[in-house]
C-alpha cells in the first residue's frame, strides 16, 4: 500500500499538469464507470430480471392465480391481463406465455378458427360410447364434417396439441370435477371420451354409477384405473339450490334459494381440480318470469330481476369456494357462457340452427358480449381463492354450425316442429377445442408455446 508521502507526490505531479489533461482524465473516468452501470444491469438478464421487467409492462402479471404443473403437485403463478371480445381491458385468469422474450403476451382465448384439412378429432365421430344421444350427432345421422376440421388458433401463439396420456399423467391419482349445467356436461363427456381414446385398453375406463344414460342423474364418475384418477360431473345448473316452498295457502312451490349452495357441491370440495360453470338456466323459462321464484332464507322475492338475482347466487358461490376450499389442495376453474345461435325464436318457440354448416367469419356479425359474464367476471375479481377462468365466449360465439340442431335425435323420432338444440355442441367438435385450451393451461409451467415467426 502506497505510503501517505507517495501518495502527496502523486497529486502534486497530477495537479501540476494542464487543465486540458485533468479534464479529459475525469470525462474518461465517468464515461468508463456509465458504460460498466449500464452493462451490468441491462446485457443477459437472469429470469428473475426478465420477471421484474415483465411485471412493469404488464402491471396485473404474476398474480396470484395459479396453473397446473405436472411435474409437481401444485400450481405455479400466472398471468391476469385478459381482453374480452369488447375490447374492454378486465381483470381475469389467463396467463402470459412470453415471460422470457421481452414483453410480449398471448391470450390463448383470443382468437380465430382457422381451417385445417389434416385436422383429426380427438375421437372419431360415433366412437365414444360415453356420449349422450343428444351430443351424438354422427350417430344421429348427421354426415357433413366440415365443423370437424376447424382449429382454434390464437392470435400471437400456437397451442400445444392435445396428448391425451400425457394429461392422464398431470391427473394421475387426483379427481377431477366438473359442476354445473349441461354445458359442462358437454364438456366433460369430451374430455371423457378425448383421454379413453389415448388408451390402448379401453376397458381399463368405467362408470362407476352405472347410469346408461348421462342425461338424468345428478352424479357421473368415470375412473381411469391405470392412472387411479377420475373424470366426475356433478348436476347443478344454477349452483345454489333449488327448493320448495309452502305460501300460506299451503300449496307448495319451487323457488331457488339464491343464499344456499347446491348441497351436491359439499361432498366434492376437496377434489384436486372443479370446473364450474353457470349460464343457461338463468334464461330459462323459470327464471324469465322472475316473480314468486328467488329466494333469500324464509323470504320469496315478489319480484326480483334476473340480473340481480344472479349476482347474488354468484357471491353465494364466491363464498362458499372462499370458505370451504383449500385452494393449496383444490385449484378452481370457472368456464364462461358458451354462445348459442337461435334464429326465429328461442329453443321453445320455433328457434332453430337447422342447415347451418359454416362457421361466422366476420367478427362484427358476433353477439354482444353476455351480462353474465360482466357480472361473473366482476365477482371473481374480489374473490381471494384463485380462480382460473376460461373465456370461451368469443371462440363459441363464431360456431353457429356446430350445435346438433336436428341431430339432437334420431331420424325416426324427428317430428315436424319439434325443438331444436342450438345451445349444446355436437361431440367430436367445438367442447374438444375447451379441453384442449385446459390442457394448454396444465402444460404452460412445463414449456413455452411457441410464437409464429
Amino acid at each position: 500500500m502506497a505510503s501517505l508521502k507517495e501518495l502527496c507526490i502523486f497529486f502534486t505531479i497530477f495537479l501540476s499538469k494542464s487543465r486540458t489533461q485533468v479534464s479529459a482524465f475525469f470525462t474518461l473516468f465517468f464515461f468508463t464507470l456509465t458504460l460498466l452501470i449500464f452493462i451490468i444491469f441491462f446485457s443477459s438478464p437472469s429470469v428473475v430480471t426478465t420477471k421484474i421487467l415483465a411485471s412493469r409492462l404488464h402491471p396485473h402479471s404474476f398474480s396470484s392465480i395459479h396453473e397446473f404443473d405436472s411435474s409437481h403437485p401444485h400450481f405455479v403463478p400466472v398471468s391476469d391481463t385478459h381482453t374480452t371480445s369488447t375490447t374492454v381491458p378486465r381483470k381475469s385468469w389467463i396467463f402470459d406465455v412470453t415471460i422470457e422474450e421481452k414483453d410480449r403476451s398471448c391470450d390463448i382465448f383470443d382468437g380465430e378458427w382457422v381451417e385445417d384439412n389434416d385436422l383429426q378429432p380427438l375421437y372419431k365421430p360415433g366412437s365414444c360410447p360415453f356420449i349422450d344421444n343428444s351430443f351424438n350427432c354422427f350417430k344421429n345421422g348427421r354426415r357433413d364434417t366440415d365443423y370437424l376440421r376447424l382449429r382454434w388458433k390464437p392470435h400471437g401463439c400456437e397451442i400445444p396439441r392435445f396428448d391425451g396420456l400425457k394429461m392422464l399423467k398431470i391427473l394421475r391419482g387426483k379427481r377431477l370435477v366438473f359442476v354445473g349445467d349441461s354445458l359442462n356436461r358437454n364438456m366433460w363427456e369430451s374430455l371423457v371420451c378425448a383421454l379413453r381414446n389415448s388408451l390402448t385398453e379401453k376397458n381399463r375406463v368405467n362408470e362407476v354409477s352405472g347410469h346408461r344414460q348421462l342425461r338424468n342423474q345428478g352424479f357421473y364418475s368415470f375412473k381411469f384405473k391405470d392412472f387411479k384418477c377420475s373424470i366426475d360431473f356433478i348436476k347443478s345448473p344454477f349452483l345454489v339450490q333449488e327448493w320448495k316452498f309452502s305460501d300460506k295457502a299451503g300449496a307448495r312451490r319451487e323457488t331457488l334459494r339464491l343464499d344456499t349452495i347446491h348441497g351436491s357441491l359439499t361432498k366434492y370440495h376437496d377434489a384436486d381440480i372443479i370446473i364450474f360453470n353457470t349460464g343457461h338456466w338463468w334464461t330459462h323459462q323459470k327464471t324469465d318470469k322472475v316473480n314468486n321464484y328467488f329466494q333469500e332464507g324464509n323470504h320469496v322475492y315478489k319480484r326480483l330481476e334476473v340480473a340481480d338475482a344472479y349476482t347474488k347466487a354468484l357471491k353465494t358461490w364466491a363464498h362458499w369456494v372462499d370458505t370451504t376450499i383449500n385452494s393449496t389442495r383444490t385449484k378452481v376453474f370457472f368456464r364462461g357462457y358458451s354462445a348459442s345461435h337461435f334464429k326465429g325464436g328461442q329453443w321453445n318457440s320455433g328457434g332453430n340452427c337447422d342447415g347451418e354448416t359454416k362457421p361466422i367469419v366476420n367478427k362484427t356479425q358476433l353477439g354482444p358480449y353476455p351480462w353474465m359474464m360482466r357480472v361473473l367476471e366482476s365477482v371473481i375479481s374480489e374473490m381471494k381463492t384463485p380462480v382460473v377462468y376460461l373465456n370461451i365466449t368469443k371462440m363459441t360465439d363464431y360456431r353457429k354450425e356446430g350445435h346438433p340442431s336436428i341431430f339432437r335425435e334420431a331420424k325416426s323420432k324427428r317430428r315436424p316442429g319439434m325443438f331444436q338444440d342450438c345451445s349444446h355442441w355436437c361431440l367430436p367438435g367445438v367442447p374438444d377445442s375447451w379441453n384442449q385450451l385446459l390442457y394448454a393451461t396444465f402444460l404452460q409451467s412445463q414449456q413455452k408455446f411457441s410464437h409464429p415467426k
